[in-house]
This record gives C-alpha cells, sequence and structure tokens, in this order.
C-alpha cells in the first residue's frame, strides 16, 4: 500500500525483513523437533540459531532467487551462508515451501489481527464518549433520507457502537480461524516429518497445527478473514457516509474538525469539505476488493497450486495495511466530530411538527377511527405542510373533522419531543451494558 495510507507498525509485518525472519523461527523450531526426536544431531540444530541475531541481506536473497527463480531455496542457501553449508544441511529436512510459506503467511495475519482489535477498541472507546456526551441531543431520524421521527444524536453513535463491537468480534473470530500452522511435508502427510515437529513449531509461534492440510492450508479460512476485513470496511463506510450527509451545508448538524491553517478547495476559500469521511468511503473499497478474489483462492487444485499464491501477495499486505489506517483516521475523526445541537433543533422543525403526524394518526385509531380514516385526515393536512408551508399543529387545531374526536390540549400533548426519547436510557443499556 502507498505511504499515504500507511502506518508503521502494519507495514512492518509485511515488510521482506520480517517475512525472512518468521521463515527463519520455522525453520530454526523445526530443527530443535527434530533434535529432540533424534531425527538430526543436536549440534546442527544449535549451528541454525547462530543466526539469530542475523540481519537477513534482502539482496543478496533476491540475487539468489533471479538465479533459483525460488524464493524459499533463494533463503535457504542465504541461510547457509551464515551458518555453514555442513552445519545447514538438515535444515528444511522433510519440509515443502508451502509449510513455510503457509506458516508464515499465517503468523503475519495473526499479527495484524492484533493491530487491528487493537484499532478497533480504540474506535470504540471513541463511540461510547461520544454517544455518552451527547444521549439527549435531539436530531431528526430520517429514512429515504426524508425527515421521520425523533431520535437522538447519542442513539446515532450507540448505533454505530453496536455495530463495531459486533466487528470486533468478527475481527476476533477471523483472528482464531487464521491462527494455523501446517509442517505436513509434500502432499501433508507426514511422510517425511513426524507431526510432534508440526506440534512444536505451531507452539513456539503461536499457533494450532491445521488438522489437515494437503500441501497448503485451506483457503476456506483465509476467505473467512478477508471477508471478515470487508465487512469492517462496510461498517466504516456507513459511519464515514452519515457523516457526510450531516456536513452538507443545507444540513450542517455535524462536520469534521477543520484544523488551523487547513484549506477546503483550491478554488474557493469557503469551502470545508467532508474529505476525511469521502477518503474512508474510498478505503473501504480497496479492502472490499480482496474479499472476491480470496474466495476465489478456496478452490485449488488437488492437493496444491500457486493460483492463491501471487493474490496474497497483494491482498495481505493491501487489504491489513489500509484497514489499520482506516480504523485509526475514522477514530480520529468520531473523536473530533463538531456536533451543532443547535442546527439538529433547527432542521427537525424546519417542516412545522410534521415530524409527529405518526403520534396524531395512532390518536385518532385510539379513540375510534379506522386506521384508513385517520391515515387519511393526517395525510390531508400533512400535505399542506408540504405544499404550502403551513404549521402542522395549526392545521390540525382548525380541521373540524379532527377536532371532532380530540380536543386541542390531545393534539398539542401529541407535539412533545420528550415523548420521542423516553426510552433512550434503555437502549443505552442494552448496548452498553454498564
Amino acid at each position: 500500500m502507498i505511504p499515504r495510507y500507511s502506518r508503521p507498525e502494519m507495514v512492518a509485518i509485511w515488510s521482506p525483513e520480517t517475512k525472512f525472519r518468521i521463515w527463519y523461527e520455522i525453520e530454526a523450531h523445526a530443527c530443535d523437533a527434530m533434535a529432540d526426536l533424534g531425527v538430526i544431531p543436536r549440534a546442527n540444530a544449535e549451528a541454525v540459531w547462530k543466526a539469530k541475531d542475523v540481519e537477513f541481506d534482502v539482496a543478496r536473497i533476491d540475487e539468489i532467487e533471479a538465479v533459483t527463480k525460488h524464493d524459499v531455496i533463494a533463503f535457504l542457501t542465504h541461510l547457509a551462508e551464515h551458518v555453514g553449508s555442513d552445519e545447514a544441511r538438515f535444515v528444511h529436512q522433510g519440509m515443502t515451501s508451502s509449510d513455510v510459506l503457509d506458516t508464515c503467511f499465517n503468523v503475519q495475519l495473526v499479527r495484524a489481527s492484533d493491530i487491528l482489535i487493537d484499532d478497533m477498541k480504540a474506535l470504540l472507546a471513541a463511540l461510547k464518549r461520544r454517544a455518552h456526551e451527547h444521549k439527549d441531543t435531539v436530531r431528526i431520524g430520517r429514512s429515504h433520507g426524508i425527515h421521520a421521527e425523533p431520535t437522538t444524536m447519542g442513539l446515532t453513535f450507540a448505533r454505530f457502537y453496536a455495530e463495531m463491537d459486533r466487528n470486533l468480534n468478527r475481527l476476533e473470530k477471523a483472528r482464531s480461524e487464521i491462527a494455523t500452522g501446517a509442517i505436513s511435508g509434500a502432499v501433508g502427510t507426514f511422510a517425511n516429518i513426524d507431526p510432534a515437529v508440526e506440534e512444536h513449531v505451531c507452539k513456539q509461534l503461536g499457533l494450532e497445527p491445521e488438522p489437515i492440510s494437503t500441501q497448503v492450508i485451506p483457503r476456506d479460512r483465509h476467505a473467512a478473514f478477508f471477508a471478515a476485513l470487508g465487512v469492517v470496511a462496510s461498517s466504516i463506510e456507513n459511519i464515514a457516509i452519515e457523516i457526510r450527509h450531516m456536513q452538507r451545508t443545507e444540513v450542517l448538524e455535524a462536520e469534521e474538525f477543520f484544523s488551523a491553517g487547513q484549506k477546503g478547495s483550491s478554488a474557493m476559500p469557503h469551502k470545508r469539505n467532508p474529505v476525511l469521511s469521502e477518503n474512508l468511503t474510498g478505503l473501504a473499497r480497496l479492502v472490499r476488493m480482496a474479499v472476491v478474489p480470496a474466495m476465489e483462492n478456496v478452490a485449488l487444485w488437488h492437493e496444491r497450486d500457486i493460483s492463491h499464491s501471487s493474490v496474497e501477495r497483494n491482498i495481505g499486505p493491501d487489504a491489513t495495511i489500509t484497514l489499520d489506517f482506516a480504523l485509526a483516521r475514522l477514530t480520529g475523526l468520531v473523536d473530533k466530530l463538531v456536533i451543532y445541537p443547535d442546527n439538529m433543533l433547527a432542521n427537525m422543525h424546519k417542516f412545522r411538527g410534521l415530524v409527529m403526524s405518526q403520534r396524531v394518526l395512532l390518536a385518532l385509531t385510539q379513540v375510534g377511527v379506522s386506521r384508513e380514516d385517520a391515515y387519511k385526515l393526517v395525510q390531508r393536512n400533512a400535505m399542506k405542510v408540504w405544499e404550502e408551508g403551513k404549521d402542522f399543529k395549526t392545521e390540525l387545531l382548525g380541521d373540524a373533522d379532527v377536532l371532532k374526536v380530540l380536543t386541542a390540549a390531545q393534539i398539542e400533548e401529541k407535539f412533545d419531543l420528550d415523548y420521542h426519547t423516553k426510552h433512550v436510557d434503555t437502549i443505552f443499556a442494552r448496548v452498553f451494558k454498564d
């Protein structure tokens, strides 16, 4: 991923240096396990650890690979240059390249998951704080983009918190499912390597042995992992779209923090644009771009092919780096989002009480009017608000048919805002459980 949308800690997971370090640890731990089994001399296993502080030369490995056309062999050749060819002769014994490649890839995905999980917890903290801050800040709810009934800004934040809390659970499950390793040799039969080697290596790397791996770890695990990232990305976009709507000039119920010296447009000095939210919408598309290829990687030929390899070399770094950046950006956006309660109230009253239509409808049915007739009574007054700019309550109070069944006091009562927020505490208790 380009540096503009990258953070160093996540980028480091996918560096060649990190990859080769993990490859080395896999091979070294495997040698230890084989020495324990008496398969190779203990002295040779110990000799491999002479390279534990070595910084592997990426350029040198690339140079060897240019000849061998095989990345794992290039690495093993370079390792032998440090350890000694005789001492390293038992390295990789009974193993196949996928044992190293797949186990390493899953280690990287687990480490990436840990960062993403921490990112999500930081976002949840920001959403929770803003939800409680604006628990009673009334705003109009919208359906189809049209004014519906009153809600609160706190409930909006709480809704996003609940969604991201589910996503935290998805990330944790995805981490658990991807945390497997395989050191099972060609076609996964353990014919040339003892299963105890796999158990030892996995334990040292914080993984579980893959129950059955053919020559590769099954890619349904990876499909589920990237699908989870795709869902998280879509939830990020869900929040970003809401903020973009709220920042529209004719709405302006909230806006992204605009720092001193910031410029909104090269042509129009007055502009303050929702650039972070728009950026998040775009980044979400990039993360989701990894989902379909990951699904298509599940179907491999027989015990192994490498059609998945080129895909994963791209989507592994790109999806996790992008999502890490997006989660951090969203957390900062939410944390500093500027809220305009007065504008929220002004928007709600823009159509002069129209949003209370359902309460009047229900009141009419409760005093004996059929639902169909009640709907007609309310709608004919509501349309005057839409079409003629009338005041809804005033029209109801002047409608003889309505006054036959409802008193003026009963009509007045239906315009009480507190009615719509009476269960906010109940919803908060469900969401935050504290």
